[in-house]
């Protein structure tokens, strides 16, 4: 019998970002095989923002210990996707995406993951529509990776992006260029924003030439169901991760998708979760991802809330603790991989959710 592609994901807990200890053991036991590692998404716990070099230090740790194991042109290639910010009770932790070959022990659709990595993002494309064009065809190259035929059959793309420092700015401006931005902290959020619109244009959801530039990170009727965007200063590229269905892969675990239209906006996730027969014995959880919005009206279901007008903590931090609590109540586990900034990432104060679950059994 042909063997099939089988995806795993494994969660490790972390007890800061350098901790490669729970990593290293999963190798050392046979658990994951290094060569079939094509992603890491980790939760770290530094501030989320410009400054957080939590999400590097973790970069860094994962590749000392990984070129253990494999050449350094093989741990270059692998996804590492860092989210920083684990506010309120979110429990840091990474999740190892592993694609090894299976027998076809089930006839149905399993778990598919695809990967790309895009070249360097020049400073002055940030935040524009060169941006989304880039990531488009990121998202496009990753689906192809994972073998899914059918665009419907995605359920989540996971990217990192960069942001803009004021070193970068003068490089561009040096070279004659102006930048979106020159506000360190704001172009985080243009990057996640025009990364998610890559997203929807590479689905479907959205067309290329309907965008207008200065819709960009300003116009949140624009959106994806199926994005999650996260900024960093530690890549100049965008690194892609797309989770999804197919036949043509063998395994135990699925995947679904929810879009949250508010922050305690729940029934959508419950229904992803009835979908995967999760809360009974025939499926466990593995692992979720969602992504947090405060909003800009400033209120939730018609009550004022204050997270726009801390000066003291930004806003993506108090969503990402709101938003993680509601999700860990429902789940039963702090290990969830909440981000913040949802720009065009779902509707406006909400945000799109995965989950990963396995199916025992049958």
């Amino acid at each position: 019998m042909a063997l099939m592609r089988e995806a795993k994901v494994h969660r490790i807990a972390t007890q800061g970002p350098d901790d490669v200890s729970g990593l290293a053991a999963a190798i050392a036991s046979g658990a994951i095989s290094p060569a079939g590692i094509l992603a890491i998404l980790g939760k770290t716990e530094g501030n989320g923002c410009v400054n957080d070099f939590t999400r590097a230090f973790s970069v860094q740790s994962l590749k000392i210990e990984l070129a253990r194991h494999l050449p350094t042109a093989a741990v270059e290639e692998i996804a590492y996707v860092m989210s920083g910010g684990t506010e309120g009770a979110l429990s840091p932790h990474i999740l190892v995406l592993e694609r090894t070959a299976g027998h076809p022990v089930h006839d149905r659709p399993s778990l598919a993951i695809g990967r790309a990595l895009t070249p360097a993002l020049p400073p002055e494309d940030l935040g524009r529509l060169a941006q989304v064009q880039m990531v488009a065809e990121g998202v496009r190259a990753a689906i192809r990776d994972a073998g899914i035929d059918d665009l419907g059959d995605v359920h989540f793309v996971q990217i990192k992006c960069p942001l803009l420092t004021s070193e970068r700015i003068q490089r561009a401006e040096a070279e004659g260029y102006s930048t979106a931005t020159r506000d360190t902290l704001k172009s985080m959020g243009l990057s996640r924003a025009a990364s998610a619109l890559g997203v929807a244009v590479a689905l479907g959801e959205l067309f290329l030439p309907d965008i207008d530039e200065a819709q960009i990170g300003r116009d949140m009727s624009l959106w994806s169901s199926r994005a999650s965007t996260s900024a960093g200063v530690e890549l100049e590229n965008h690194e892609i991760v797309v989770l999804g269905m197919s036949r043509s892969w063998s395994g135990a675990l699925a995947v679904d998708h929810a879009v949250m239209a508010d922050a305690i906006d729940v029934a959508p996730v419950k229904a992803a979760m009835d979908r995967l027969a999760l809360g009974g014995e025939a499926a466990s959880l593995v692992a979720l991802l969602a992504k947090a919005e405060p909003g800009t009206s400033g209120r939730l279901r018609g009550s004022r809330h204050t997270m726009l007008d801390d000066s003291d903590i930004s806003a993506t931090r108090h969503a990402r603790a709101f938003v993680g609590g509601v999700l860990a109540g429902l789940v039963g586990t702090t290990e969830i991989f909440v981000s913040g900034g949802a720009e065009h990432q779902g509707p406006d104060g909400g945000g799109p959710v995965a989950i990963i679950a396995r199916r025992n059994g049958g």
